[in-house]
């Protein structure tokens, strides 16, 4: 039936209707991925030094933090290692002690075996000298206790055993948790630091030019703020800054410091202790060696290895993170700085760095980034810490 109807006739403006409304389909789609490309792929080529590098900021941030992360999980993952060696090794001590009481055992088994195995008393039963009697008597009494207390020992050594089995079984447990972490930690540093890389390298050799010459200016200290930290004779050390060569001027010595107690504050600065002398004479000697993640020198430091180095220099143990470190002395306030000081940054406290004076730091900012001199103005400040 359908095959006989009468063709419908088409309108005039039907077609052009339909192609009106593909065109504005087309056109809004067309101005939806333009839009998209500029805003939503932070990837996408064409940007400019000033779009990126905010994103860049924010990526190594969290890898920062991440790194952080990783350094508190090998930590944790390298003091679990060395519990359950330790386990091991007495393991190892007790069934060494178990054999040899086992071995004693043994012989005074062989020895009753070849003896007939009759019972002590029945033997001395049928001695027919009365001497004899008592003497074997006396021996049999103390072979008796010999094989009581190897039999003790045997029994203690196996209940020591299942013991340490049962702690290393835990510790083991808690070794590979660590070890898991550790690998998490692991890609997700890798995974922000690449995403930083691959965004750096969709720039124009300019803009590239132009992102570099902004983090040098950031990490620069301002004309007449360099610290120089005077600590007696001998020769200082120089370093590499963004944009130029800071001179060292830390030596061996005294303590006294000539710095600034804030960006704000030009008054002369004493190190509180010789140690924070040696802590910041170390640092300085370390300028221009590269950031690498999860790295505690002597070649390449992070963040809070750089600052673990520094007073491990000076004759103090730090912990190895950021979130530790900030508890390993007293707080200070900003105003309270002196050259030594841990300063912390971002509310996270995943950043570090060792205060020179006149409002500086030096630490180990980023991959790409050696340790270097900075203002502690270039990041979001958290607190500080006095160590010794």
């Amino acid at each position: 039936m359908a095959a006989h109807r009468k063709p419908r006739p088409s309108s005039p403006g039907r077609p052009a209707a339909r192609t009106a409304a593909t065109l504005a389909l087309v056109s809004a789609a067309g101005a939806t991925l333009f839009e998209g490309s500029g805003h939503a792929d932070p990837a996408a080529p064409g940007r400019t030094a000033a779009q990126v590098r905010p994103e860049v900021d924010r990526l190594y941030q969290e890898a920062e933090e991440a790194t952080e992360r990783y350094n508190g999980a090998k930590e944790r993952a390298d003091a679990a290692r060395a519990s359950y060696d330790r386990l091991r090794d007495e393991a190892a001590r007790r069934t060494e002690r178990l054999n040899t009481a086992r071995r004693s055992l043994g012989a005074f088994a062989a020895a009753q075996y070849r003896s007939g195995g009759l019972d002590p008393a029945v033997r001395l039963a049928l001695t027919s000298n009365p001497d004899e009697y008592l003497e074997r008597a006396a021996l049999a009494e103390k072979a008796g206790d010999r094989q009581a207390t190897a039999i003790t020992a045997v029994r203690r050594e196996l209940a020591g055993l299942a013991q340490l089995r049962a702690e290393s079984a835990g510790r083991l447990a808690a070794l590979r948790g660590h070890e898991a972490e550790l690998r998490r930690q692991k890609a997700t540093v890798l995974g922000k630091l690449a995403a930083a890389r691959e965004l750096l390298a969709r720039l124009t050799a300019e803009e590239r030019a132009r992102y570099e010459a902004a983090l040098a200016a950031r990490t620069t200290p301002a004309p007449g703020t360099t610290a120089r930290t005077g600590t007696g004779t001998g020769t200082g050390t120089g370093g590499t800054v963004a944009g130029g060569t800071t001179p060292g001027g830390t030596t061996s010595g005294g303590t006294t410091a000539r710095a600034d107690r804030s960006s704000g504050d030009r008054g002369p600065v004493t190190a509180p202790t010789g140690r924070a002398s040696a802590a910041v004479s170390f640092a300085r000697a370390q300028l221009g060696k590269p950031y690498v993640w999860g790295a505690t020198g002597p070649s390449a430091y992070d963040c809070s290895g750089l600052t673990q180095a520094a007073w491990r220099a000076a004759g103090v143990s730090l912990p190895r993170t950021t979130y530790t470190q900030i508890n390993a002395g007293r707080r200070v306030s900003r105003s309270e700085l002196a050259p030594g000081d841990l300063v912390f940054f971002y509310s996270g406290i995943s950043h570090v760095g060792l205060y020179i004076g006149g409002g500086q730091m030096i630490h180990a900012p980023r991959p790409g980034a050696p340790v270097r001199i900075a203002p502690i103005d270039e990041m979001p400040f958290a607190g500080a810490t006095r160590v010794a």
